[in-house]
């Protein structure tokens, strides 16, 4: 029971070490990219946005970063823009999310047996962040990571979210390689699965259909029932 109870602590520190600061100042250009935008818009969000579900989930969603009007707006991930709204509703299919989407923090959705967080936790401008932002946010998400005991499966979606969470592992990437749909087994238990990223660009140029999106996370059912 000692050990459960160490461990127990452990894990309620790394989770708390896995969000930075509403007004992290790690990353210059972007501090300076959200002074902007609170000048532009002061009643949106405006911060570094923190992870969204349960802490005994199973399966972790890894995207991009924030949106300008989406994320950054309302303050939790992928809430707010077009990339949320395929991404929630599919969440509701598959029975990972419970209650109304209707893209603002307070309505009341709620994640079932997942979380999703972001590779880059604040908006970067153009939705492009640089190499040196996305490694100084890259202890944030393996704090969360090491901070899921139950975790088993993690989604990434897109290249950059699948090579920070291989780089946070300590994994080489060029033994796992990106492709929509390709499923990884990673040291320790760990499965990891990519999806090309949920974007209206992809959407509207059919690189990701929704039916391409459903059947990855027809996969990832299939995952967890044998786990």
């Amino acid at each position: 029971m000692k050990r459960d109870g160490q461990a127990d602590k452990s894990r309620i520190r790394k989770s708390e070490i896995a969000e930075p600061d509403r007004n992290c100042s790690l990353c210059p250009r972007l501090v300076e990219f959200r002074k902007e935008n609170q000048v532009a818009e002061p009643d949106w969000f405006n911060g570094a946005v923190p992870s969204f579900g349960e802490l005994n989930c199973r399966l972790l969603i890894v995207g991009l970063a924030p949106g300008r009007g989406g994320a950054n707006k309302t303050g939790r991930p992928f809430t707010g823009d077009y990339a949320g709204d395929l991404l929630y509703s599919t969440l509701q299919k598959f029975e990972f999310a419970d209650g109304e989407y209707a893209a603002r923090q307070d309505d009341g959705l709620r994640l079932v047996d997942c979380m999703i967080t972001n590779a880059v936790r604040c908006v970067p401008p153009q939705n492009k962040p640089t190499t040196t932002e996305i490694a100084e946010c890259r202890k944030f998400l393996k704090a969360r990571i090491d901070s899921l005991s139950k975790l088993r499966v993690l989604l990434v979606l897109g290249r950059i979210a699948h090579d920070q969470t291989l780089t946070a592992l300590g994994l080489k990437r060029s033994q796992f390689p990106f492709g929509h749909g390709a499923r990884h087994e990673l040291p320790g238990g760990l499965v990891l699965i990519d999806s090309y990223h949920c974007s209206r660009y992809n959407t509207n140029t059919g690189r990701l259909t929704t039916e391409m999106f459903w059947d990855v996370f027809s996969s990832i059912r299939v995952e967890l029932a044998d786990r």
